[in-house]
């Protein structure tokens, strides 16, 4: 199964370089998607042999990984892994996801910190959790931990989905409309390595962009 690995970034050049040369040992490509970095995080994935795809402005989580989606499906790989940039997500736990892809018949595969999570924050444990549940409800299928970065996708389900928003609300859009369609989602126990950074993600915009997300979803079924 040929695969890449997209890395969504904003200024990482603190750990980008090291994550590639973790991932490019597993001989896989990898796509950095730069959104907009103010410092060497292009530079040096390129360096390091990404290829890098990059944004002029800042326009989101999301806006950065549908473009990483459109060059998997131009350049027809097989499936894609999508990891975060900061240096939580472990390069290691790549091989489990890449055996299950190749004999299950999920298409979505979700890494999972609730297995471990008492290094988790705790106030991003309770936001998770309630998330990870609303999201389940919604999807009809159990999704321990909804907001994971770290994940398989199938170029069967890209093909299929429009995805359209531009934030970090548009991983859990994906896992909505996948539901829908049908398709199931797999969670992967993973390790995460937390290091005191600080989330990029805004509390209050963030959680208003949900529950306006969570709001459309409820009407419509498309």
């Amino acid at each position: 199964m040929r695969t890449c690995v997209i890395i969504p970034t904003y200024n990482e050049a603190n750990t980008i370089a090291d994550l590639i040369k973790r991932i490019r040992q597993l001989s896989l490509e990898v796509v950095v998607v730069d959104d907009g970095s103010q410092d060497d995080t292009s530079l040096l994935a390129k360096g390091n042999g990404a290829i890098v795809l990059r944004n002029e402005k800042n326009e989101g989580k999301g806006s950065s990984l549908r473009k990483g989606f459109r060059f998997a499906l131009e350049n027809n790989f097989d499936a894609l892994i999508t990891m975060d940039g900061d240096g939580q997500h472990l390069p290691e736990d790549i091989p489990f996801f890449l055996r299950l892809a190749k004999y299950s018949q999920s298409t979505v595969f979700i890494g999972s910190r609730m297995f471990k999570h008492r290094d988790m924050p705790l106030v991003r444990r309770i936001t998770n959790k309630f998330m990870s549940w609303l999201i389940s409800v919604v999807a009809k299928q159990k999704i321990p931990d909804s907001q994971c970065g770290f994940r398989l996708i199938k170029k069967e389900i890209l093909e299929k989905l429009k995805l359209e928003s531009c934030k970090y609300e548009m991983e859990s859009e994906l896992l909505i409309k996948a539901s829908r369609l049908g398709y199931k989602i797999e969670s992967v126990p993973i390790k995460t390595i937390y290091n005191g950074e600080k989330s990029q993600i805004n509390p209050l915009i963030d959680t208003l962009r949900f529950i306006k997300l969570m709001t459309r979803q409820l009407w419509t079924t498309q």
